[in-house]
């Protein structure tokens, strides 16, 4: 068994202090433990990029990628928001598993326009779960995350060896995709350095670093959550360029090219070390991309709503030779199946994995059938708006407001809590969800709320209905006809 020194951030030295660790190497023959990428943008849209139809950003790197593995059309995330959604893809669990529903506080938005109490909300993943990334290193790979962690103080905690710019932080703060950073775990560059690029470097020394060895590399851009900050040089590019139809940004689109240029430098390191043929590699996003930013017609809504705009997001699978090359996929996905893959595609024998939600996805790979399963989703909580005019939210002062989700075949059916009421979409037909069919297809609405009620129950998640005393009717009237006519 080799020894490697590897630099890494201590919390405890706080950001701009290094130590060595003595990190034991364990090698496996490199067609069996295959170099596993995770590449987690934020916020970006499900149509933000060139492959996935839009034609004012700029994407020619990811548009190659896409060519090189398989497109998922129908992919979600487990929770339409930030830290929820990264709780489950690392942990393999939906919300109920881990208690994870939201961002900070459950009681968002006024709280005389909250119907009932919320489920209270717990911040960070426990330390109890078994996440992908304590998998992995228990089978021998050297774990490294560069970017946006937002699930616990230090993600050295929850099974990786190096990291770089993670923590608690949800967004680079005002002002922060330039150097002097603001966010922790980092030392700050020449002055005027560009976050995302940063942290790529970053992550290709640590390819560089680890390249004899199976190693996980989790690339969680910062980019493109708020603040909108791009290059003065990009933004200028595309403040020449037309767009329409709800994408017409150039800060945004300047935003979204560099992710693009980065992720280009890195497949390019792959391919001069020649590890591509031995890389999987995911390239999503962890929720729907924000309404007010950014269209993502013909889906309804953004980030933080349940609707389509909030959870479909763009996925790229990429493992040559194994994947073939520009396929495509409708079959339902969720990012927690990304965890009972990797596992999978190991061979990994790991008793503390096995209360996994998610899917194994391989079978896919080889273009073989499988069978749909339904999808589901649980977010007891309240997500106020961003912007009450753009959001195509449940109504003008929240994106969501407490309830569940399922989704089986085209059907979609959605469950809020306040007033037990039900909203049934036909996908196929209805992709925006504008068509309410909840009283049309009775039948499939009682077979969906059956389906949603019993996994509540096996899954024991909470399902709030106590009154808010706070709660006034007038009020709330009047702050929607105030929203509504601003």
């Amino acid at each position: 068994m080799a020894i490697r020194k590897i630099l890494t951030a201590s919390k405890h030295l706080m950001c701009s202090c290094l130590i060595l660790i003595a990190i034991p190497i364990i090698t496996y023959g490199k067609e069996t433990k295959p170099n596993i990428i995770l590449i987690n943008v934020d916020d970006l849209g499900w149509k933000d990029l060139g492959f996935m139809g839009s034609a004012y950003y700029e994407t020619p790197n990811l548009d190659k990628l896409a060519g090189q593995g398989m497109v998922f059309y129908h992919a979600y995330a487990a929770a339409a928001n930030c830290a929820p959604s990264r709780a489950c893809m690392m942990s393999g669990r939906n919300t109920p598993g881990h208690g994870v529903y939201t961002v900070d506080n459950s009681e968002r938005g006024n709280a005389k326009t909250r119907k009932i109490i919320p489920t209270p909300n717990r911040d960070f993943l426990p330390d109890s779960m078994y996440t992908l990334a304590k998998m992995l290193k228990d089978n021998g790979y050297i774990n490294g995350t560069f970017g946006k962690w937002h699930i616990n103080e230090d993600p050295l905690e929850q099974g990786f060896h190096v990291n770089v710019g993670g923590s608690h932080r949800g967004n680079p703060g005002s002002g922060g995709y330039f150097s002097p950073y603001k966010i922790d775990f980092i030392e700050n560059g020449p002055e005027g350095e560009y976050l995302t690029d940063r942290l790529t470097n970053e992550a290709i020394a640590f390819v560089k670093e680890n390249k004899e060895n199976p190693f996980f590399l989790y690339l969680p851009f910062y980019s493109v959550h708020t603040p909108i900050m791009g290059k003065e040089e990009l933004i200028e590019k595309f403040d020449k360029k037309s767009g329409g139809h709800g994408q017409d940004r150039a800060d945004y689109a300047a935003m979204v090219a560099s992710v693009d240029e980065n992720v280009g430098k890195l497949l390019d390191v792959l391919d001069s070390l020649e590890l591509t043929e031995n890389t999987f590699l995911i390239f999503t996003s962890d929720n729907g991309g924000i309404r007010d930013i950014s269209y993502q017609t013909p889906l309804r809504a953004g980030k933080g709503s349940y609707y389509e705009g909030g959870i479909r997001v763009p996925l790229v699978i990429r493992w040559p030779g194994r994947i073939h090359a520009g396929s495509t996929t409708d079959f339902p996905v969720t990012n927690m199946d990304f965890y009972p893959t990797i596992k999978s595609i190991i061979n990994a024998d790991t008793p503390g994995a096995e209360q996994l939600e998610g899917l194994d996805l391989s079978p896919l790979f080889g273009k073989e059938s499988m069978e749909e399963r339904p999808l589901f989703w649980h977010f007891p909580v309240y997500l106020q708006a961003y912007n009450p005019k753009e959001d195509g939210g449940k109504d003008p002062l929240f994106r969501t407001r407490p309830g569940s989700v399922v989704r089986k075949g085209k059907w979609k059916l959605h469950h809020y809590f306040e007033e037990n009421d039900y909203e049934l979409y036909n996908l196929e037909e209805d992709p925006g969800e504008t068509n309410n069919l909840a009283e049309n297809q009775t039948e499939i609405r009682n077979q969906l709320i059956e389906l949603l009620s019993s996994w509540r129950e096996g899954v024991n998640a909470p399902v709030p209905s106590s009154k808010n005393p706070l709660y006034d009717r007038q009020f709330e009237m009047n702050l929607i006809n105030e929203k509504l006519n601003e």
